[in-house]
This record gives structure tokens, C-alpha cells and sequence, in this order.
């Protein structure tokens, strides 16, 4: 059969580089055989392949001509403000200038490969915003004063851009100049890199290695950037909570006006918003633009010869240098900024004993955080070596809680953990520790080698193994729990309960585990759960509790049940309260609900009660056990009256702190008395919630056993051989802490009351970083605005327990005090002129739970109390504006109000019987 010859294709302009799939079928349509069969298939191919390049969007990025100058107007400006934007208008700052563009070289071989020079003229800088005569920190200055001399010729010197298919491969301009002047020619070149045709690419400008999407309509491109895909050589850190944390939302949006195929028009705008997750109208953002636009063209320089860009460029200048298209660090330099000794001068009398219940005690702590991170070891020394005794443990909180080299060094050499005299400072050392924002494995490895020193007080000892166990669980959140201090420490803990029989050793371990929430830890857990010592019980069921409901096995909960339900042998009242707690908060079955329904009536008097009321609280308030429970109690054998008309005065109870869109703020009391009236265990935690995550704010346990003998009462069953005890456990903000002993044994019970003076022994007191955020964000236009927010937290809590046996009456109390500030900075820093904005907000609160008990008879009075006082709530706003010269300009907002003082509610009952109790004792 004779071969049909397929027309040929009409010659066309083609792009010199093309897919090499492309090629073949426009080969394949071009050839001069091929089977008839084929030519149907073929023609559709040809018909894609053999379109005009032009049709197709032609050159894969903008062509300038040669001997052609083009004439911009180019207008970058950076404002900053709080998020929802303010009356008085945004700090910040405009540059304005013209820019001459012209084509320096292109690859003979592909007319996508260009060298261009651009040159910046006719600089002028004015405030961002339209400001009157006072307040604009600009009038009477020109561009040359306000950038010096020096800063101004490098400006104004060219530099050049490599374009290879729209995309920028290389920057040139000089070392020597100044990175600040460097980077705003970045952010202009960047403003040239364009693709034709819509895609998404990953590509290198002034703003790192980012996820571009770019959409193509007809004469216009936008294109979209990920910031969060941005890859940078500034790295920040941020807060592991993110109750406790700050969230970010940033966009950034170009739009390419086109015409013949080169830029007319380049409008940019970007956003960076950062807010406080618990308060999100503590919100501040950076506004960065950019405008370029095609004014002319003109006769220019004609193109240079040569077979290579480096050669070119060597040619016109031996001085060029590539210095990559992203923006480089720059090192702010403070004029006229104090020391951090003389820092502290000024801030000492803030930081005294007195006035840690004040909101500038943690104003003052976050300013000398700022300063510390700033300075050396021995700067940091010097602050140690002079402060005062009253002052020096808060500032022992700011140097750890400040978390450089410098400042960890400076500490490490400061304590003597073999002196006993220094043991609160020490554990205000480790405690910082615990609570810190950002730890590595230094830190870490600093306990590791202080563990395996000689110890001046057991206490300290016990407390940084307790603290170890924070920084694992912190380090493996981010993804270090690989690193060699993190497996060396997870090892010592690990084996550490089954390695000593020293009882106090072994729930020191125990602790450690639950702070480090290791999945390996479970199996360890659920085996003291079982064990002998109630100590032991109530820390691994409690520790068994935090974990994630997925993590608990069958195994584990078959173990949990076992305890509750004493199958194996007879177990304390507060374990088995805990055990049912574990239950009822791990997805329980149907199964579990009835059995522990069943339960009720068969328990010790106060047990029974305890059950009931901690049941009908999760109904109540809706917990996730509650619907299971519901299901339970239709069965009439599981609840009725028989089981559900028992008395006693223990109970538990769950309300709401506080309600907002940005934050939920939930506490729980659960009190469990002896059947003598005494109290065996009080539990009151506070937990915060936002947007899904959950942070364990504050849980504050007193636990009393063995004191029947004080009244000639007899002992519940199980509980007949206690040794006479009481204490006080706190974890706060998900670290559990070291438990403190008020009185353990009878004769120290005997001389504790007879020389109980009322006041409450303290727990924990000082002062935490609570939010730390840093991050140096580098914009579109090459400027960069550093974002810091920083809440502190100043906190006293204590708690005692009081016994008269003349008056048959016990109180416990739980007070808690505390201020808390949050401050977030938004700076751009242009070494010639800085604009920035400070949104805040303080509070100074009080928070005390009081529980009296009479036991003259039976049912013994019990009275439960949980007042807040009224407190203030104040919210600041200041923007600033400077220059180098020393001129400036600071504007300021406040908002002030006093928020009423309640006593929480808590059940009827308790009403009642609160009234009873001041009645009898009016």
C-alpha cells in the first residue's frame, strides 16, 4: 500500500527550550512516513503539538528588548498596627522612588536567559499614613539625612538580576554593602521574577525558598505565595502550648499586569497577623506593599558581549558579586540602650517579695528577659553576683527562663547544688526549668550531669529528676526524642522505679515518668497501680489519667477495674477514687458504667457518697463519659433509690471559670472525707481550653491519712495501719511539681499542732514565662519586622491544713495569687528608622478555696468555699516611631476595668450546709 505523505507543518515560531514529548510529536507529525491508520491519531497530536507559540503564552517569563531603557515608578511601604486596625492610623513608613531597568545581556540560545541592571534614583521617604506636622517624625528631613550619605550611595548604585525562564538565578550587587540597603534590592529584583502560565513552583526570592501558585488570565498573572512553606536562614520559637501560644495567619498576593509579553504593572501586598490564642484581640499585624509601574521606555544601552552571565557581569564591574537573591541576616544595633546591669538597677524594686502580686512584677520580669538575651555570661553574672537576697530568686527565674547559652552557663556556674543553704534557689532554677518555652538538649543534659552529683538537700535531688521528666516530654513534642541527653534521661527514668526500694526514690521516678508522658511508661504505671503502697497507686493512676484514651489497653484498663473493684486485695479510698477516675475519663464501656453504678451501696459510707456525686457531675456537666452513663442508669438495678439516696459529705463538682470565644475555662473540686469526718483527700483543678487543645493549668491536692486517732475514731477498712500524714501536691501548667510534707508521723503531727501558727506553708512562688514567642519575618519588599510576644506570670500558691481538737473542727486551705501580663512587638527595624507597634493586656487576680469541717457528730458539717476577688483587667496599645538621629514619636492607648469578685457556685447542698456551719459558729 502506497505511503500517504502527511502535509507538512507550517513553520512557526518556536521556543528555543521545550518538552521533550513536544518535540517528538511534532516530529512524528512532521515526518514524511507513517501509517495510514496512525494519520487520524497523529493529526489530533499535531494539531497540540504544531499550535504557534505565541497561542501557547510564548516566552516562559518577561523579554525585555535590547537598546531599550524602561522607566518605573517603584513605592514600597511597611505599616504596622494592631490587627483590627486603629483610628489613629498605622505607624510605619514609605519609600518612594524611580527605577531604570535595561537588558545587559541575553544567551544567544534562548531568549529567556537574561542578565538585567536596575538602578534606584530620586529616593523620598514619608510616613506611611497621613500624619499632621506634629506627629510626623519625616517633616523636614529628606531621603539623604534620614539614610546618611553612605546609605544612600549604595542605594542608589546598580545591581543586577539574573532571569532565566522569569525565574531569578542569580542576585549581583557589592559585600560591602550595608544588608539592610542589600535586601530592599532584593525585594525590588524578586518583584521582576514572573511565570507566564499558570502552575504551582517552588522558587528562591527575597523571602526564602517558597510555594508559589501562579494563575494566568488574559494580560494579567497573580501570583500567590505559602508563606508557611517559606524557607529561611532566621529561625524563631515558639510556646509548646497552644492554650499558651500565639497563632499567625500571613498572605501574600502579587498581581503582574502584562503587555507584549512584559511587565506593566507589579502591585504587591502582604500580611502578617499574630494574635494571643487566649486573648485574640491581642492581635498585631504588619502590612508590607509594593508598586511598580511602567511610566516610559527610551533609547538605552545596547547589549553587552559575551558567552557567559559571570563573564558579563566581571566586565562591567570586578567588584559584582552573587550574593543570593534572599535576604540576608541583619544585626540590630540598640544606640543608647542601657546594659543589662543598669536594666536591672532600674527594675529591682519591681521584682521585690511585695511586689510579686502586682502587674509589674511580670511586666518588669519579660523586660529583663528581653535584656538577658542579649548578654553575655558575664553580664549575666555580674546581675547574679549583686542582687539583693529578697530579689535574687526572681531574677534566678529570668536568667533560666530567658533559655541562651549565655544565661544557662551563667547559672550552671552560679549554683552550688552540694550547699544546702541554696536550696531555693535551686528549685526555683529547676522549676524554671520545667516551665520553660523553648528547652534543648543542653538543658537537659545539664540535669543529667547535676543528677549524678553529690546533693545538699534530698528535695533538690528529687526535683531534678521530676524536672527531667518535663524537658523529655517537651523535647520529644518537637521531634528530639532521639537526640542522645533525651535516650540517656529517658533510660535513668525508665528504670528507675524497679532500681531502688527507697520509697521516697521510687515515687520520685514515678513523678518524673508523669511528666514525661512516655508511652513506654504505661505498662510501667499500670503495674504500681496494683502495688502495695498507696503513695505508689495514687501516682501511676493519676499519671494513667493524662494519658491519650487511645493508649489505653485493654490490659490497662482490666488493671484499673481490678483496683477500683479490689478483685485482688483490699486497697485505700483516695486510690480507689482515683482508680474510678481513670475509668470514667477513658472512653468506659457500657460494661465499666454498670459495674461502677453497681458499686454504690456496697462502699464505705463517705465512698458511696463520693461515687454518687461524681456520677451525677459528669451527667451534669456533660463530660464525655455522660451519654454511657445515661445509657447505665436506665437499667433500674444500676441506679435507684436504694443506691442513690445515700448521705456523706464527700463530693465532687465542675463549673465554668470562664467563658469567651477565645478561651473556656472549667474547675473541678472533689473532696473525699474518712468515715470519721476527717479529710482523706481534696482535689480542686482549673483547666483551660482553646480552639481544641486543653492545658491542665493548675491542680492542687491535699491528702491527709492516719489521723482517727486524734478524734478516738475507727479507721475505714484498708486503712487501719496508716502511718499519720498529711501534704500538699501541685502541678502547674501540665508540670507536675514536687510534693510538699506538712506532717508525716505522729509525733511530728503532735509538735505541728501545737505549734500551728494558721498560716498557710507555700508550694510554689515566682515567676514563669508562660508565652514566648519569637520569629524575624522577612517581607516581600526585603525589609524585616520582628515579632516578639512574651506573657509572664508572677505566682504564689499555698495551702495549709488546720485541726482543733477542742472545737471538733478542721480547714483547709488553698490560696492562690497571681498577675499576669502579655506584651507582643511587632518592630521593623531599618537600622536608619524603626516603626513598631506593643499591644498588651494585665491582670493581678486571687483565687482561694477554703474547706471547714465539723465533726461533733455525724453527718459531720462540711463547708466548701471558692472565692475570686475582684480584680483589675487593663489592655494597652502603643505604636512608635523612630530614627537613627535619635527623633522620635510614641502614641498610647489604654483600657481599664475592675471585673467583679464571685464565690463560685458549687452544689445545693453544700449551700446548706455552709449556712449551717456560720450559724453554729455566729
Amino acid at each position: 500500500m502506497a505511503t500517504r505523505r502527511l502535509t507538512s507543518c507550517p513553520a512557526v515560531f518556536k521556543p528555543e527550550r521545550v518538552h521533550q514529548q513536544q518535540k517528538f510529536l511534532s516530529n512524528l507529525c512532521c515526518s514524511e512516513r507513517g501509517h495510514t491508520m496512525l494519520t487520524l491519531v497523529v493529526l489530533l497530536l499535531c494539531t497540540a503539538s504544531c499550535v504557534p507559540a505565541s497561542a501557547k503564552g510564548g516566552a516562559a517569563g518577561p523579554r525585555l528588548n535590547n537598546n531599550q531603557l524602561y522607566k518605573f515608578s517603584y513605592t514600597t511601604e511597611v505599616l504596622v498596627d494592631k490587627a483590627r486596625g486603629s483610628k489613629e492610623g498605622s505607624a510605619g513608613y514609605k519609600i518612594s522612588s524611580d527605577v531604570d531597568v535595561n537588558l545587559v545581556w541575553r544567551d544567544p540560545s534562548s531568549k529567556d536567559d537574561q542578565l538585567i541592571q536596575l538602578a534606584i534614583s530620586n529616593v523620598r521617604i514619608d510616613p506611611a499614613t497621613h500624619r499632621s506636622e506634629k506627629k510626623n517624625i519625616l517633616h523636614g528631613s529628606t531621603a539623604e539625612s534620614v539614610l546618611g550619605k553612605t546609605k544612600m550611595a549604595a542605594l542608589t548604585k546598580p545591581f543586577m538580576v539574573h532571569l532565566r525562564n522569569g525565574k531569578a538565578k542569580a542576585f549581583y550587587s557589592f559585600w560591602a554593602e550595608p544588608a539592610t540597603i542589600k535586601n530592599i534590592k532584593r525585594g525590588l529584583a524578586s518583584l521582576l521574577q514572573v511565570q507566564l502560565r499558570t502552575g504551582k513552583v517552588v522558587e528562591n526570592d527575597v523571602s526564602g525558598r517558597c510555594t508559589v501558585e501562579y494563575k494566568a488570565a488574559q494580560g494579567q498573572v497573580t501570583r500567590t505565595k505559602n508563606l508557611e512553606t517559606c524557607k529561611t536562614a532566621e529561625s524563631g520559637f515558639t510556646t509548646h502550648s497552644q492554650v499558651l501560644g500565639v497563632s499567625k495567619k500571613s498572605s501574600s498576593v502579587t498581581v503582574f499586569t502584562l503587555e507584549d509579553g512584559f511587565i506593566r504593572s507589579a502591585v504587591a501586598e502582604e500580611t502578617h497577623s499574630l494574635a494571643v490564642n487566649a486573648r485574640r484581640s491581642a492581635a498585631a499585624k504588619v502590612v508590607s506593599r509594593q508598586t511598580l509601574t511602567l511610566v516610559g521606555t527610551e533609547a538605552g544601552p545596547l547589549e553587552a558581549a559575551g558567552k557567559d552571565v559571570t563573564g558579563v557581569v566581571k566586565s562591567i564591574d570586578a567588584k559584582f558579586a552573587a550574593v543570593g537573591i534572599m535576604a540576608e541576616k541583619v544585626k540590630s544595633q540598640c544606640k543608647g540602650c542601657p546594659s543589662l546591669f543598669e536594666h536591672w538597677q532600674s527594675q529591682q524594686k519591681q521584682l521585690e517579695p511585695a511586689s510579686l502580686s502586682k502587674a509589674t512584677a511580670p511586666r518588669s520580669f519579660l523586660a529583663l528577659i528581653q535584656s538577658i538575651r542579649k548578654a553575655s555570661k558575664d553580664e549575666i553574672l555580674k546581675v547574679l553576683k549583686s542582687a539583693s537576697k529578697t530579689t535574687l530568686p526572681q531574677v534566678v527565674d529570668a536568667v533560666t527562663s530567658s533559655q541562651t547559652e549565655a544565661s544557662l552557663d551563667a547559672m550552671l556556674e552560679f549554683l552550688n547544688f552540694t550547699d544546702a543553704k541554696g536550696l531555693v534557689l535551686q528549685e526555683r532554677f529547676l522549676y524554671a526549668c520545667g516551665f520553660s518555652s523553648h528547652p534543648n538538649e543542653r538543658m537537659l543534659q545539664a540535669l543529667l550531669d547535676i543528677s549524678k552529683g553529690k546533693f545538699g538537700s534530698t528535695d533538690i535531688k528529687e526535683s531534678v529528676v521530676i524536672i527531667m521528666g518535663a524537658l523529655i516530654h517537651k523535647l520529644c513534642q518537637k521531634g528530639g526524642c532521639d537526640l542522645p541527653a533525651v535516650v540517656q534521661a529517658k533510660k535513668l527514668i525508665l528504670a528507675g522505679p524497679d532500681s531502688t526500694e527507697v520509697e521516697s526514690e521510687v515515687q520520685m521516678y514515678l513523678l518524673a515518668l508523669k511528666n514525661s508522658m512516655l508511652p513506654e511508661a504505661i505498662p510501667i504505671f499500670t503495674k504500681f497501680a496494683e502495688s502495695e503502697v498507696g503513695a505508689y497507686n495514687t501516682i501511676a493512676l493519676t499519671a494513667l489519667q493524662r494519658y491519650n484514651v487511645n493508649l489505653m489497653t485493654n490490659e490497662v484498663k482490666q488493671t484499673v477495674n481490678r483496683v477500683y473493684h479490689q478483685n485482688r486485695r483490699i486497697y485505700e479510698k483516695n486510690v480507689r477514687a482515683a482508680a474510678a477516675d481513670v475509668i470514667l475519663s477513658s472512653n468506659p464501656s457500657y460494661i465499666e458504667v454498670k459495674n461502677l453504678l453497681l458499686s454504690i451501696g456496697n462502699l464505705p459510707h463517705e465512698m458511696n457518697k463520693y461515687m454518687l456525686s461524681k456520677i451525677q457531675d459528669i451527667v451534669r456537666f456533660q463530660l464525655p463519659a455522660s451519654k454511657v452513663i445515661q445509657k447505665a442508669m436506665k437499667d433500674m438495678n444500676s441506679a435507684n433509690y436504694n443506691r442513690f439516696s445515700k448521705v456523706g459529705s464527700s463530693s465532687a463538682y465542675s463549673g465554668f471559670m470562664a467563658q469567651s470565644a477565645d478561651v473556656t475555662s472549667t474547675y473541678s473540686l472533689d473532696i473525699l472525707y474518712s468515715g470519721s469526718g476527717i479529710l482523706r483527700r481534696s482535689n480542686m483543678n482549673i483547666y483551660g481550653a482553646s480552639k481544641g487543645a486543653m492545658l491542665h493549668g493548675l491542680q492542687v491536692a491535699i491528702e491527709a491519712q492516719g489521723l482517727e486517732s486524734l478524734i478516738a475514731a475507727t479507721p475505714d477498712e484498708g486503712e487501719e495501719d496508716l502511718e499519720s500524714f498529711a501534704g500538699m501536691s501541685a502541678l502547674l501548667f501540665d508540670i507536675q511539681l514536687r510534693p510538699v510534707t506538712f506532717f508525716k508521723g505522729y509525733s511530728d503531727l503532735m509538735s505541728k499542732m501545737f505549734s500551728m501558727t494558721g498560716e498557710p506553708m507555700n508550694v510554689v512562688k515566682g515567676l514563669i514565662l508562660l508565652t514566648d514567642h519569637s520569629e524575624v519575618i522577612t517581607l516581600q519588599s526585603g525589609l524585616k519586622a520582628s515579632a516578639e510576644f512574651q506573657g509572664g506570670l508572677a505566682i504564689d500558691i499555698s495551702g495549709g491544713m488546720e485541726i482543733s481538737l477542742w472545737y471538733r473542727e478542721s480547714k483547709t486551705s488553698v490560696n492562690n495569687r497571681g498577675a499576669f501580663v502579655v506584651t507582643g512587638n511587632v518592630t521593623v527595624d531599618m537600622d536608619f528608622m524603626r516603626a513598631g507597634v506593643e499591644v498588651s493586656f494585665e491582670t493581678e487576680a486571687s483565687l482561694d478555696f477554703i474547706t471547714t469541717v465539723q465533726f461533733s457528730e455525724y453527718p459531720f458539717l462540711v463547708c466548701m468555699q471558692m472565692d475570686k476577688a475582684t480584680f483589675p483587667f487593663s489592655e494597652h496599645l502603643t505604636k512608635y516611631e523612630s530614627l537613627s538621629s535619635g527623633k522620635s514619636i510614641v502614641s498610647r492607648k489604654s483600657k481599664k476595668q475592675l471585673v467583679p469578685g464571685s464565690e463560685f457556685p458549687l452544689h445545693q447542698e453544700n449551700s446548706n450546709m455552709c449556712k449551717k456551719v456560720f450559724d453554729s459558729n455566729w
